[in-house]
């Protein structure tokens, strides 16, 4: 059923969709309550922010109406427009917004100019931009972010500053406080968008600013990988061999965008490289039921009373559910690459290994192709 609301000249009143035009004028639109932005009655004027309906890119406009009805009846109506437009969301959420101008193609500072910003501030999220200057500021910001000025931290450009994201907020002392407190938001501006299309169902700068806007928080489950004494948390994917190098070896064509990755698969792919490995596998959860019944019961433990759209909260193995001081990652369940390998776990050799992946999230095509 479609949902919205309709306004006419003199009379205010909800129903089925908004229908904008007057008596005189037979001409009217429909724009859905998921794409009201924001309203409020100025100086005797009610003015309505929404984001244009579009196939494509939406814009932010504003509708300005003239009513005589007392104050408090309009701010009754426009309590229950907003009601219905954010159902449980947050509305005016607070946003630290992290801008990579490299990322991608080098775009991203003119699509938050044009695409972010406008929506953002007519939704009245007040953003507090931050451009990164180097590789791992990201990370920096993050760990020392102040969780309680914040709902939400915005990233506008590629899979990688996400990435600093999670691990500054897995750095911090009240990391698990963190998680379940900031929202990690994921705004397409890089060459691999892949936390974007999972979140928001687009590569669209816009649209996907859109959904950040009416999006509910939900907990995600974060990856931990050992390299020595390094812990480090990932939310797409993890990749050895091919994959990681095409990626890794291809950052000097940076210009080229998610290009780039092809290249590099492609050029080793045709020089047949391999890279040799053992693989140690163990089963922890055996069965599609019983995976589903872990997860209800992670996410269920990991919504506070007080915040029931709690954001991501990496997965804990139990051992300080009791104490009520710990507040930092949970402990490895397993331990770390240097720990001997138990002898349950099974053993894989191989000598001609081209990649081997571990997907957390799915890689989905882009919008476009």
């Amino acid at each position: 059923m479609h949902f919205g609301l309709r306004v006419w000249n003199v009379s205010l009143e909800l129903t089925g969709v908004l229908l904008i035009g007057c008596v005189e004028t037979p001409k009217t639109w429909i724009i859905p309550f998921f794409n009201i932005l924001w309203a409020e009655l100025v100086q005797g004027q009610l003015i309505i922010d929404y984001a244009i309906p579009s196939k494509e890119d939406v814009m932010p406009a504003t509708l300005k109406y003239s009513v005589d009805l007392t104050s408090q009846s309009v701010e009754k109506w426009i309590t229950k427009l907003l009601s219905k437009s954010y159902m449980d969301s947050q509305p005016k959420k607070r946003a630290m917004v992290l801008v990579n101008p490299h990322s991608g193609r080098g775009k991203a500072r003119v699509l938050y100019s044009k695409c972010i910003e406008p929506l953002l501030k007519a939704a009245r999220c007040s953003p507090v931009k931050v451009e990164t200057r180097h590789t791992g500021e990201g990370l920096t910001i993050s760990e020392a972010l102040d969780i309680d000025a914040f709902d939400m931290v915005v990233v506008c450009s590629g899979d990688g500053l996400a990435h600093e994201v999670f691990n500054g907020l897995g750095k911090r002392s009240d990391a698990k406080k963190a998680f379940s407190k900031i929202a990690v938001a994921h705004i397409p501006c890089g060459s691999g968008n892949g936390l974007s299309h999972n979140l928001n169902g687009t590569g669209n700068v816009s649209t996907a600013t859109l959904a950040v806007i009416k999006g509910i928080r939900k907990p995600m489950d974060l990856i931990s990988v050992t390299q020595g004494d390094r812990r480090t948390l990932s939310f797409l994917s993890q990749s050895t061999g091919m994959g990681a190098e095409s990626d890794l070896a291809t950052e000097h064509l940076r210009c080229m965008g998610d290009i780039r990755f092809k290249v590099g698969f492609l050029t080793r792919i045709l020089a047949q490289k391999v890279y040799p490995a053992e693989i140690a596998v163990k089963v922890a959860i055996e069965g599609k039921s019983s995976i589903m019944d872990h997860y209800k019961k992670e996410t269920s433990k990991h919504v506070p009373e007080d915040v029931k759209t709690s954001s991501q909260c990496p997965p804990e193995d139990g051992q300080h559910e009791q104490d009520p001081n710990y507040d930092g990652l949970p402990p490895l369940k397993y331990g770390t690459i240097k720990d001997e390998t138990p002898e349950d776990w099974e053993i894989i050799r191989c000598d001609n290994i081209g990649m081997l992946y571990c997907g957390n999230v799915s890689l989905p095509i882009p919008d476009n192709p």
